[in-house]
């Protein structure tokens, strides 16, 4: 009987908590604040492979190439390169006609579109070419979001006050406020036409990568409030 009694009160309190909520005049809106940011990190993959021809050029000897490169072109080989984890399928041994023909990939971090043409321009001209890009992404990520919820919710208390002046009344306390923020996505197709650029230029021409940068990362905050009306 006493766990029936203390049932019942927790049931009719919650009841009553609903009830005094559903009865309230309240102002419900959404919100969604969006900006648009440069990536300042750009990930490429670097794959290098012997050759199956007789005259055949060593990982090991690509390696150095590569190495060299990035280093003429300012990147710190210890914190900007590293390979790919051995233990996946990025990295395997080909046996083929009674030899080994070995790969290697390599993860690269450069932080703006024209490094990235100048790595794939350089790389190509000692024949390293099988450059990709993995994915853009902004550094300061994190802190753009929470600027953009605090702005969304800003905005929602003006759209509030606005919508509620004409019947003589404003916005009191938040009754509930919920954030539904997407996350951001990245364009992968932008150096596709650095890449052909550099692969394809003659080669007595000098190649000078164009001054652009990726497409912009849209960033984007979108909250829920529902606001007592006083």
């Amino acid at each position: 009987m006493l766990l029936l009694v203390v049932m019942i009160t927790l049931g009719n309190s919650t009841f009553a908590q609903t009830k005094n909520f559903i009865d309230q005049a309240y102002f419900e809106t959404s919100v969604q604040v969006d900006s648009l940011v440069i990536p300042d990190r750009i990930y490429l993959s670097i794959h290098l492979k012997e050759e199956d021809s007789r005259g055949k050029i060593s990982v090991e000897e690509q390696e150095n190439k590569m190495a060299r490169v990035l280093r003429e072109l300012g990147i710190n080989l210890a914190n900007q390169l590293r390979l790919a984890d051995l233990s996946s399928d990025q990295e395997r041994y080909i046996l083929r006609k009674k030899d080994v023909y070995k790969e290697k990939l390599f993860y690269l971090l450069v932080y703006d579109a024209n490094t990235a043409g100048q790595v794939i321009q350089k790389l190509e001209a000692v024949k390293i070419s099988n450059i990709a890009l993995q994915k853009t992404a902004y550094s300061k990520l994190k802190e753009l979001q929470l600027h953009l919820r605090v702005k969304a919710v800003e905005e929602a208390k003006v759209k509030a006050a606005s919508m509620l002046a004409p019947l003589d009344q404003k916005p009191g306390k938040i009754l509930y406020l919920a954030d539904s923020s997407p996350q951001p996505y990245a364009a992968y197709n932008d150096l596709l036409a650095i890449q052909t650029g550099a692969a394809n230029y003659s080669r007595q021409e000098v190649y000078e990568p164009i001054a652009i940068e990726f497409s912009k990362l849209r960033v984007s905050a979108t909250v829920q409030v529902k606001f007592a009306i006083d």
